[in-house]
């Protein structure tokens, strides 16, 4: 660990402000249980950053449900765009026919935009309204996920939000856990992850996620069938695709489809 940055039982007793960034999804269900079982209730946050239509139906009301049965608070942080807004925006702007307006793996303006800068700036309205100086954003992000997230350090020192008079870190609090822990963690907490894992999801983001399996784009069809006319519009009328695959969604949504017929003639 660099020098710069202290342990989390050092931090616990600075009295910083843990703010557990929560998606609604099974990582960070799991690693809020873990979190209350460490960190005193009374210097935890809950953060959802609402992506309005593009995600999960359900996914704000676990968060706030998990975090009020905690005694938690909890905030919603909304950006002053949407979605779809933002995809228009670059596509009214970009500089040329080889610029996407989606965002990608290598450029990831969802989470930015979206997600990390809205949850910030309310987080800094909370702090500062309560004098609080040392804050610990804690993320479910797990090293089993992808090579590139098992070589993240677990606890490091957030300089883009520290500032004169205000210290910011980033925690991995269930780095190390599995998929199969994760689950486990939830049910011997007695709480039921979010009902898309029942539905067949592998993971929990935006209904239609750049990074989503083909399975996952698929239930988000089924369930969304609304939405996946609004992202089918987008991409015909911008030439763009939206996944990082660069497949059009159609037919991705068709091999996630043919996949779980697969699955369920296998299951007979």
């Amino acid at each position: 660990m660099a020098a710069d940055v202290p342990t989390i039982e050092q931090l616990i007793a600075e009295r910083a402000l843990f703010v557990v960034n929560h998606s609604g999804g099974k990582d960070s269900q799991a690693m809020l249980i873990t979190l209350l079982a460490r960190i005193p209730r009374d210097q935890l946050l809950v953060v959802h950053a609402s992506l309005g239509e593009a995600e999960w139906e359900g996914a704000l009301e676990l968060a706030e449900r998990q975090a009020a049965e905690a005694g938690v608070p909890f905030l919603v942080a909304r950006a002053g765009k949407t979605f779809f807004e933002m995809v228009e925006h670059r596509h009214a702007v970009r500089p040329g026919p080889n610029s996407p307006c989606f965002p990608s793996a290598a450029n990831r303006q969802c989470t930015s935009d979206l997600k990390r800068d809205p949850i910030q700036r309310e987080v800094r309205r909370w702090a500062t309204a309560r004098g609080i100086t040392r804050l610990v954003t804690c993320l479910g992000i797990r090293a089993a996920e992808s090579p590139a997230r098992a070589k993240r350090p677990a606890l490091t020192i957030n300089r883009r939000g520290s500032r004169a008079g205000r210290t910011w870190f980033e925690w991995l609090p269930i780095h190390e856990m599995t998929t199969p822990e994760v689950f486990e963690t939830i049910r011997a907490a007695g709480q039921t992850p979010h009902w898309a894992y029942a539905a067949g999801n592998s993971r929990l983001s935006c209904v239609f996620c750049i990074l989503a399996s083909a399975q996952d784009l698929a239930n988000g069809a089924r369930h969304r069938p609304e939405l996946l006319a609004k992202y089918l519009e987008l991409e015909a009328r911008t030439g763009y695709t939206m996944h990082q695959s660069r497949k059009p969604l159609g037919e991705l949504v068709a091999e996630g489809q043919a996949k779980q017929r697969e699955g369920r003639a296998d299951a007979r």
